[in-house]
């Protein structure tokens, strides 16, 4: 996968942003202001998602590419290799499960204005 579709799939989603609020290479992707996806632009060797816990635990015994969140709580989160050792596909799987995690964590008021946002842009 490369930064371009992978940037696809992340900023297409329901009420995401994306910044660089640590440096201008790590790309920041937020839902409602909680991030769930971050990749460094220039390199795009890896992705940090976050991961159901015991999920997480299961991925990284089944793939060498998929380790321990780099600089995350590695418990949550995961670095996923883009170098081919994870399946595209299951890449795009965990994007979407990382962005689901985060909005099931959401306060009811987000999760309504969310709701609101994805009604809106489908008129």
């Amino acid at each position: 996968m490369d930064i371009e579709t992978f940037r696809d799939i992340c900023i297409n989603k329901a009420g995401v942003t994306e910044e660089f609020p640590f440096d201008n290479q790590t790309l920041v992707f937020k839902v409602m202001n909680k991030m769930f996806a971050l990749a460094d632009v220039d390199l795009f060797e890896s992705a940090n998602l976050k991961c159901d816990p015991e999920r997480a635990v299961q991925l990284r015994e089944q793939y060498a590419g998929i380790k321990p969140g780099y600089h995350m709580n590695k418990k949550h989160w995961n670095t996923v290799m883009a170098d081919g050792s994870v399946p595209d596909p299951l890449i795009v799987e965990l994007i979407n499960h990382s962005y689901d995690l985060v909005v099931a964590g959401l306060s009811r008021k987000l999760r309504d204005e969310l709701e609101m946002y994805n009604n809106t842009t489908k008129l």
